[in-house]
């Protein structure tokens, strides 16, 4: 994935919601209705999700240590998950919570108007410019994501990305999306029908929504986090360039790793041709080492290859020897 893609995204995201929140935070101050706190809190929380993604990919650009020699690309991964965390618990939770709150003080309220202040008015005019605003980020996010896209579905996009900036900004520009409309329509009936129930249905169905996101955010994360292979269609350029006919005869055993969203450790034991001179085993595997690098340009490698004699059997790994029997006891 481009870098510059997935921040453009996250920009456009940061400023869309920090507009809505401010919005969002004066209409439920003007009406006390629980769908704009609800939607404020949301908003709230994406922009904090926005900074943390900033920060990551911020923090994953270090130069390696001696403690981390293979760098610190994962930390986009970690600020991720922290992401789906905060979207939990600031946006879902705090949602259900509010609308739990509203039901209490308004049941049995017959005496409850919903015209009873002059700016009744003024939730239905902000949500129409936040559906408006969040239209905005989430376009961009979709018009980045096509460029990397191709043929997959959006539901495959955003389970098989690597880099994690562009799923996050979709899932959470898409629920958002989804969370002004069932504010619009909690409140449209609320004011139609003079029953308050139908603001409590809308704050208690956002937080029912974020939460099913940040759930689904939650588990795709924790996949990159634990470490997740290349796409199938970069293990074969790898494993078609690493054994591309001349002294590599055939890879015999490969394995990949993502270290970040645009690293990738690879290793292979390949089977070369025999012969008695290092120097020629060494240079096998140099072009080897070399086409691979150049089949995938977008990711950067960090290989480990391992020469052997082609003995015409598949890999098998070793077994691991049985632990010794515990001594009788005294």
């Amino acid at each position: 994935m481009s870098t510059e893609g997935g921040t453009t995204a996250v920009v456009a995201a940061l400023l869309a919601n920090l507009g809505i929140a401010v919005t969002k935070f004066i209409a439920f101050f003007l009406t006390g209705f629980s769908s704009m706190l609800a939607e404020a809190i949301h908003s709230v929380a994406d922009s904090g999700n926005q900074i943390l993604l900033l920060i990551g990919g911020k923090r994953s650009q270090r130069e390696a240590t001696p403690q981390h020699p293979f760098g610190f690309g994962r930390e986009r991964y970690v600020y991720s998950f922290i992401v789906s965390i905060v979207l939990f618990t600031l946006g879902g939770c705090f949602a259900l919570y509010e609308s739990w709150h509203k039901w209490q003080e308004t049941r049995g309220d017959a005496d409850f108007d919903p015209f009873e202040s002059r700016w009744w008015w003024v939730p239905v005019v902000v949500l129409f410019v936040a559906i408006g605003m969040e239209g905005f980020s989430f376009r961009t996010a979709v018009r980045e994501s096509n460029k990397l896209r191709g043929s997959r579905s959006w539901l495959r996009f955003v389970r098989s990305a690597k880099a994690p900036e562009l799923p996050v900004i979709l899932l959470e520009d898409f629920g958002a999306l989804i969370g002004l409309t069932l504010a619009l329509l909690g409140v449209g009936l609320m004011l139609m029908t003079g029953n308050p129930i139908f603001d409590v249905l809308g704050s208690g169905s956002i937080g029912v929504l974020l939460v099913v996101i940040a759930a689904f955010l939650a588990v795709e994360m924790k996949s990159l986090l634990v470490g997740e292979s290349a796409t199938t269609a970069n293990q074969k350029l790898i494993l078609d360039a690493l054994a591309a006919p001349d002294a590599v005869q055939r890879v015999i055993h490969s394995k990949t790793m993502h270290l970040g969203p645009e690293e990738l450790l690879v290793a292979a034991k390949l089977a070369v041709a025999p012969t008695e001179r290092a120097d020629e085993v060494a240079a096998a595997i140099d072009e080897a080492e070399r086409r691979a690098r150049d089949a995938v340009p977008e990711l950067t490698l960090v290989m480990y290859l391992e020469p052997d004699v082609d003995r015409g059997d598949a890999y098998v790994p070793a077994e691991r020897p049985e632990p010794p029997a515990a001594p009788a006891g005294h």
